[in-house]
C-alpha cells in the first residue's frame, strides 16, 4: 500500500481526493497549508503528494522548496488554468507533474499511477543494463543513481535524473517534447510542451557550463532535444 499526502485548503477538494485515492487502495495523509505538509512529510513515509498551490501560511512554492531540501517524493501540483506562471515556477523547484482544476478523476489517477511506479523503479527495484553512461564531462551511474560534472556530484531531481539518462543512452539521436514525456513520464503527452521544456531549462542550468550557450543539451529547432554526441 502507498502512502499518499494530499494537500489543498480547500477541504472539498481534499475529501473528494481522499475518495477517489482510497477507492484505489491508497492511504491517504491530509493537509491544509504547506507547513502542515511538510510536517506530514517529516513524520511519515510518503510515496507521492499532490499539493495545491495557493494555499494560506505556506503555498506549494515554498513547500516545494523545503521538500526538495529532504526528499525526491513525487510531487504533482493541483493548479488553477490562471497560474501558468506558477506551474513553471513549480516545475523548476522540483515538481514533477502538474494537473489543472477542475481535474478530471481518471486523468488524475492516471498520473498518480504513472509517478509512483517511476518512483518505485527508480528505488533501485529494476536491474539497468549500463550502470555508468558518459559523454564529455557528464558522468551518470545508474547503480547509485549519481550524476557528476567534471567529477563534482550534481544533485538533480528525479525527473531531471531520467530526462538525463534517456539522452545519454541515446546520443545524437533527437527526442520530441512528447517521445521525452511519453517516455520518461510514462503517459500520454497531451500539451506537454511546456512541462518538457521547463525540466530541460532546468537540466541545462544544472549540467552546462554555460545554460545560454550549452554544450550537452541541444535543442533542435522543430524537431526537439538531443544529448550531443562527441564533446
Amino acid at each position: 500500500m502507498y502512502n499518499i499526502l494530499v494537500c489543498d485548503d480547500e477541504k472539498d477538494i481534499v475529501s473528494a481526493l481522499e475518495i477517489y485515492l482510497t477507492a484505489d487502495g491508497y492511504q491517504v495523509f491530509t493537509a491544509y497549508n504547506g507547513r502542515q505538509a511538510v510536517d506530514i512529510l517529516n513524520k511519515e513515509e510518503i510515496h507521492l503528494v499532490l499539493m495545491d498551490i495557493m494555499m494560506p501560511e505556506m503555498n506549494g512554492i515554498s513547500a516545494m522548496v523545503k521538500i526538495r531540501e529532504k526528499s525526491n517524493v513525487p510531487v504533482i501540483l493541483l493548479t488553477a488554468k490562471s497560474e501558468d506562471t506558477d506551474k513553471i515556477l513549480g516545475l523548476t523547484v522540483g515538481a514533477d507533474d502538474y494537473v489543472t482544476k477542475p481535474f478530471n478523476p481518471v486523468e488524475l489517477q492516471a498520473r498518480v499511477k504513472s509517478q509512483l511506479r517511476r518512483y518505485m523503479q527508480l528505488g533501485g527495484s529494476m536491474k539497468q543494463e549500463r550502470d555508468v553512461l558518459a559523454i564529455g564531462g557528464i558522468e551518470l551511474c545508474d547503480r547509485t543513481k549519481e550524476v557528476t560534472l567534471d567529477g563534482e556530484p550534481v544533485s538533480l531531481t528525479r525527473t531531471e535524473y531520467d530526462i538525463l539518462k534517456l539522452l545519454m543512452e541515446h546520443p545524437g539521436e533527437v527526442f520530441s517534447p512528447n517521445q521525452i514525456y511519453e517516455q520518461v513520464w510514462r503517459d500520454n503527452p497531451y500539451g506537454t510542451e511546456n512541462t518538457v521544456a521547463v525540466h530541460i531549462r532546468h537540466l541545462r542550468e544544472k549540467v552546462e557550463y554555460n545554460p545560454a550557450e550549452p554544450r550537452y543539451l541541444k535543442v533542435v529547432w522543430g524537431r526537439g532535444y538531443k544529448m550531443e554526441e562527441t564533446v
